[in-house]
């Protein structure tokens, strides 16, 4: 609680500083020598998307969880299923501005571990809800409750290029609910850090506010982009992540993300993991795609989706995009295997040590 205060302190007296020092900066849209005149306004914009699939597992295994390979959403199987529908809402004037995100159905739900779809779970979920206010020209405090900043994969389909997710994204955070700093010292070095919940996904705490964050980004080179990210709170664990991608050509993008995360004081467990996402672009509609990740369980009470602790898992995820205007296509096949039979073969009953399914799902977005 000492630390909260004295980082709201500091926060403060940064912005009581900036207001006593600095003159109200140009927005980026003007000129520095343009004359005084009304804060500058943008126009609301709406955006989101909209997203459906269909799954088969080759074990055709259909139980009370929904799938073979347990990881966050696309859990249904054999089913023509619904994604969801996103729908947000963003505006600024002058220094100010804010983002509102809801959505609507089962991928939105927001949960860590899939459940089967049902009409009593698919409600609305906020994804973002917070006002941000420019101090300077080069800082920024934001508070609400935002999308987590961990990890290379997110909620929406639109910020991804495979349609199934990591063993990564489903055990880091969703969400974050606090405030924070962000510094641009350049193009290419920014710093933030800030205070947030003591639990993830959440946007009300159970305690307190003590759970800490930090996010470095670097652009070493030209279209390569580096983000080193922390946080760490008494009730939710600790995390350390890397999150990069390069852009080498035109056509070749290589993506990476890699994790540790450590259990909660008192507790044992978490897990170790690494993520290679390679990008080809065979034409302006076309770009083929892979996902190799390695994930292994510490020891200890600390269960993770899909793998027992002290396991470890390896997938390899092929994955097309057919671009059509604001409509992409994607097909995609997984294999999955794990040190341990944690899988079930096609009686399912026998345990396996490998799983496979074929998924194909169409996301339109606005």
């Amino acid at each position: 609680m000492k630390k909260s205060l004295l980082f709201l302190s500091l926060l403060s007296s940064v912005a009581l500083y900036s207001k006593a020092q600095d003159a109200p900066k140009a927005d980026t849209a003007k000129t520095a020598a343009a004359p005084a005149g009304p804060a500058t306004t943008t126009p609301l914009t709406v955006f989101g998307s909209v997203d459906a699939y269909y799954k088969y597992d080759f074990s055709g295994l259909k139980t009370a969880s929904g799938s073979n390979i347990p990881t966050s959403f696309a859990n249904e199987q054999n089913s023509v299923s619904l994604g969801m529908i996103d729908v947000g809402l963003k505006k600024k004037v002058g220094k100010a501005s804010f983002l509102g995100e809801l959505s609507f159905g089962p991928r939105g739900q927001g949960q860590s571990i899939p459940t089967p779809a049902s009409s009593t779970d698919n409600s609305f979920h906020i994804q973002n809800l917070y006002i941000s206010y420019d101090l300077t020209d080069k800082l920024n405090l934001t508070g609400g409750y935002m999308s987590t900043f961990i990890g290379y994969e997110v909620i929406s389909p639109t910020g991804n290029f495979n349609y199934s997710t990591s063993y990564l994204f489903t055990n880091g955070p969703f969400q974050n609910g606090g405030l924070k700093a962000t510094y641009t010292f350049s193009d290419r070095v920014s710093l933030m850090a800030g205070i947030f919940n003591d639990k993830w996904n959440l946007y009300q705490s159970n305690k307190s506010v003590n759970t800490f964050g930090a996010q470095l980004m670097v652009v070493p080179v030209k279209n390569w982009t580096a983000y080193l990210n922390f946080i760490s709170g008494h009730d939710s664990g600790t995390e350390f992540d890397l999150t990069t991608n390069y852009q080498i050509t035109s056509a070749f993008k290589l993506g990476l993300n890699g994790a540790t995360f450590s259990a909660p004081s008192g507790t044992s467990g978490g897990f170790d993991g690494v993520a290679l996402y390679p990008q080809l672009a065979v034409s302006p509609a076309v770009t083929l795609g892979l996902r190799g990740e390695y994930f292994k369980c510490k020891d200890g009470d600390y269960t993770t989706v899909g793998a027992a602790p002290g396991k470890s898992v390896t997938g390899l995820t092929a994955t097309v995009n057919f671009k059509y205007g604001p409509l992409t296509v994607i097909p995609e096949v997984r294999l999955d295997h794990n040190k341990d039979e944690v899988f079930l073969q096609s009686d399912h009953v026998t345990p396996t040590q490998s799983a496979s399914q074929f998924l194909i799902a169409a996301v339109y977005a606005f």
